[in-house]
């Protein structure tokens, strides 16, 4: 089986933005948890931000691609640029990952972080855009391969694969 990065909100981790999380209540899930394969990372937490904390969404087209490439920001609800906390947070997962050997990462879908496919538009709306957050970015650009709690049971496919 492969180790795996994994959104430290999915294992019940209270380190989402509203100081919740978004555990994952599966058998097969918890089991792979539980065995030591997944590598916890909360990319906004690990570069200092609290939780909780205010909302953030990227704005600027390319989404978190657009962040790294210095043509986006991170902001939150209050219009506080955040763009430096969240690009840290997302070279810290990478090292995570590269140190944990993880080629795979099962990240919180929608999250201006770990976004894998979809993300908000940046407008505070609740209008979702295709696009990767920050983190999800980094992350593929250095060959992880993604998923989300919305792929799961492919993600377990494929990490059980040996």
């Amino acid at each position: 089986m492969k180790k795996f990065l994994l959104s430290a909100c999915l294992a019940g981790e209270n380190v989402r933005y509203d100081g919740g999380n978004t555990r994952i209540e599966c058998e097969t899930f918890r089991k792979l948890v539980e065995s030591g394969l997944a590598v916890l990372v909360c990319p906004e937490v690990d570069a200092g931000l609290s939780a909780p904390r205010r909302p953030c969404e990227i704005r600027g087209e390319g989404g978190g691609g657009s962040v790294l490439d210095g043509k986006g920001e991170v902001i939150d609800d209050e219009g506080r640029n955040l763009t430096e906390q969240f690009v840290k947070g997302a070279y810290m997962s990478l090292e995570k990952a590269l140190e944990n050997g993880c080629s795979v990462a099962l990240l919180k879908h929608r999250s201006p972080s770990c976004g894998s496919t979809l993300i908000y538009d940046g407008s505070f709306s609740g209008k979702k855009i295709e696009g990767k957050g920050v983190a999800g970015e980094l992350l593929a650009r250095n060959g992880i391969r993604l998923f989300s709690e919305e792929t799961l049971e492919e993600a377990i496919k494929y990490i059980e694969e040996e």
